[in-house]
């Protein structure tokens, strides 16, 4: 989505001609590929000029012009004072959404609505699903300066036109803020107005979108940059209520909070926020009944959603007090991070940790959407980054050969900043994960399915316990030292080759995580580390479960590895008996 201001300075040396003529674009597809096969709609108040900023887009973009007034008026025989006038709105309305949907079946267009046309959530859907929505933004002199000698206006007759047209922005502009470019319009001239359009679709790249399919739920994974100051046109189509209470913490209150307000409060949603104190101290029972407890004290009700608002901490905490509070809220992930971006916010795990080990209180709850803002990652520390980083790696370690052999390409790009290398990896990682999570959902298949997403994870849960969960050691951190060790207990088993293993760890050292044991610079004992291990949930009958692989791509579950195996893996590794 993309927000252009009125401003001659913003736009390029764009021709005004006429199609055929030098300079005009041939084709939407031609000027921007985003646009092959959609149709451009225009939408707006009246006297917002969508009728002729409409025919000179379409002779640029080498597309048809219709205007659904004009169409509806053909349909009836009337005009559309007249249609009111005889039938009301009601029937206008039902008749203007029949016209556009007809239009937006066809061949791409570009179209001009009536003002309350997008007001329609049927013809909104419509629109999403068929077309590039451009909202005309004007404010009030600008409208009233243009509508005041026409009499053809029926939402205009009997009252006074400036009340009129403030009511009419109060209830449509949240409702048109949910359209995918927005450009402000001034008192400028068609031609400068038609060109800012022009060059708000020439650079408009929709956000990247993952559709995530369980047997009880689907919802977005949706990806891109500066999602968070348009996070209201993402969620209103899809929350019961116009009302939200946004979960963060204290680093991420001072970096997005205010961004996400604004980008809420765009399509009228109203929010307030809880802030819990930064780190994976916060992810307890004490912690998670405060939440509660204060969610309660704003009197939310059970359409009021529940926005988690960055790192894994933040969306575990958040989706467990969404899912129990009311016996359940409507919960949304906005991840902040690298890590919950591509792991945590997607397949509805939440919990806490207790005095006994990690994620041991919680329930599987599935967000009604996830929205990943890229832009966000550039204000986490180099380590965060790196930390995140361990989990798309570990995606093509468990089944994706080949993105593995991409990670080993691009993987320093990725963490040096790289915006197209991260929106790539952030995708293909939901979408290996989404895969797995749709297939086993709850993690109830033993032996593969969910469960191969721990890969590394039974060495990392045990590592963290040892730091308490603190700062000290990043989830991250641990995986990566975890995915080294599971793979060279694979070697050591003769389940892969150790040139694998190998490879494995120099593409960590490589990024700059730690690679194995030695690298964290502490003393463990392998016998407190095991210890820990056998507390851990994905323990059955007592004995341990472990992730191992067959080689890169090729990971499977077991829990026949004796603890001897691993007792002399990690002792190997550096730690005490």
């Amino acid at each position: 989505m993309v927000a252009v201001l009125a401003s001659t300075a913003m736009t390029r040396n764009i021709s005004l001609s006429e199609p055929g003529l030098p300079g005009a674009v041939s084709s939407s597809a031609a000027a921007n590929p985003a646009l092959a096969g959609r149709s451009i709609v225009l939408v707006g108040l009246m006297g917002a000029g969508k009728t002729s900023i409409g025919r000179r887009l379409a002779g640029r973009l080498g597309l048809l012009f219709r205007d659904a007034d004009t169409e509806i008026e053909l349909a009836a025989g009337c005009t559309i004072p007249e249609i009111f006038s005889r039938y009301g709105e009601k029937e206008f309305r039902d008749g203007e959404r029949r016209v556009i949907r007809r239009l937006l079946s066809e061949d791409p267009i570009v179209l001009a609505t009536g003002g309350g046309a997008y007001m329609d959530a049927e013809t909104r859907a419509a629109v999403r699903a068929e077309g590039v929505c451009v909202w005309l933004r004007c404010q009030l002199p600008t409208l009233l300066r243009r509508v005041a000698l026409r009499d053809n206006r029926p939402m205009l007759h009997g009252g006074d036109p400036a009340e009129i047209m403030q009511r009419l922005m109060g209830t449509r502009y949240p409702v048109y803020a949910e359209a995918d470019v927005i450009v402000d319009c001034g008192d400028d001239s068609q031609e400068t107005t038609t060109g800012l359009v022009l060059d708000a679709l020439l650079n408009w790249r929709p956000a990247r979108q993952l559709r995530v399919l369980l047997s009880t739920t689907e919802y977005d994974v949706v990806i891109g940059d500066g999602l968070l100051s348009r996070a209201g046109a993402f969620l209103a189509p899809v929350l019961e209520q116009k009302r939200a209470v946004v979960i963060t913490d204290s680093n991420v209150e001072r970096l997005h909070l205010a961004a996400l307000m604004a980008g809420l409060a765009e399509t009228g949603i109203t929010a307030q926020s809880i802030t819990v104190p930064a780190g994976e101290a916060s992810k307890t029972l004490e912690t998670y009944g405060r939440i509660v407890d204060q969610l309660l004290e704003a009197r939310v009700e059970r359409r009021t959603a529940v926005i988690a608002l960055g790192g894994g901490v933040v969306g575990d905490l958040a989706g467990f007090a969404a899912a129990t509070t009311l016996r359940g809220l409507p919960f949304v992930q906005v991840p902040t991070t690298l890590l919950s971006q591509v792991d945590s916010s997607v397949g509805g795990k939440t919990g806490v940790n207790t005095a006994r080990g990690k994620n041991l209180a919680g329930v599987f709850y599935q967000p009604r959407m996830v929205l990943a803002d890229t832009s966000t990652l550039a204000s986490l520390p180099l380590r965060e980054l790196r930390a995140g980083y361990a989990e798309i790696a570990k995606v093509g370690l468990i089944g994706d050969a080949a993105f593995f052999n991409w990670c080993e390409a691009h993987g320093a790009a990725l963490i040096g900043g790289d915006r197209d290398a991260q929106a790539e990896a952030i995708l293909r990682a939901c979408a290996f994960k989404a895969a797995v999570v749709g297939d086993d959902e709850r993690e109830e298949k033993p032996n593969d399915g969910r469960a191969l997403l721990n890969l590394g994870h039974t060495f990392a849960h045990a590592l963290e316990a040892e730091y308490a969960y603190g700062g000290g050691l990043l989830h991250g951190e641990a995986v990566a030292v975890g995915l080294g060790l599971a793979f060279r207990l694979s070697a050591r088993l003769d389940l892969c080759p150790e040139s694998d293993a190998e490879r494995v760890v120099a593409h960590i050292a490589q990024v700059g995580l730690p690679a194995d044991i030695a690298t964290l610079n502490r003393r463990f004992s392998a016998a407190t580390l095991i210890g820990h291990m056998r507390r851990d949930k994905k323990v059955r009958d007592g004995d341990l479960k472990f992730v191992l692989a067959r080689g890169i791509g090729q990971a499977f579950t077991t829990g026949d590895v004796i603890t001897d195996a691993v007792t002399s893996l990690l002792r190997d590794a550096g730690c005490d008996a």
